[in-house]
């Protein structure tokens, strides 16, 4: 099965009882392997400092769904737990599911950009993936610590730290 490589964010109402609802989502559907997930992680708004922080993670799964397909199960997933689209970028929200690597595709159409973009220059997704996968190579770019040298740390903290 593919390996396929999801993050997780939301700020919102109760993100940690949320991504537990997902994680258990995810482990109940037969089509999805959850392999590992990482520390959950809070991070500053990217863009609008207005913004509660978000409560980040990533998890590593093995998929049967095609990517599209996937990509519809998770926008499906984002909807029933509250999700709306307001077409503004970086607005707070329930829940954001992203697609960051599905094995080494690189994928560029309409609906689905793989490698994510972006996910090279947020901390909220190169730390929580690098404790998971230290190892990884992101498709078309090369290895996640090369990504890790030039991402700023924005001063993401691993929640249980956020909360001492």
């Amino acid at each position: 099965m593919p390996s396929v490589y999801v993050g997780l964010g939301g700020n919102i109402g109760d993100s940690q009882t949320i991504f537990g609802n997902v994680l258990a989502d995810f482990s109940q559907d037969e089509r999805i392997d959850v392999i590992s997930v990482s520390s959950f992680y809070v991070s500053k708004p990217l863009d609008n400092k207005q913004q509660p922080d978000y409560l980040n993670a990533v998890v590593h799964l093995h998929s049967q769904y095609s990517p599209h397909s996937l990509l519809k199960q998770l926008q499906y997933l984002e909807k029933r737990y509250g999700r709306v689209r307001s077409g503004q970028n970086w607005a707070s929200r329930t829940l954001d599911l992203d697609i960051l690597l599905y094995d080494d595709l690189i994928i560029n159409d309409a609906e689905l950009v793989v490698p994510h973009p972006g996910m090279l220059e947020r901390d909220f997704v190169l730390y929580p993936m690098y404790e998971i996968s230290p190892t990884i190579e992101i498709a078309g770019y090369g290895s996640i610590s090369s990504a890790l040298k030039i991402c700023e740390n924005r001063g993401l903290k691993k929640f249980n730290e956020h909360n001492d």
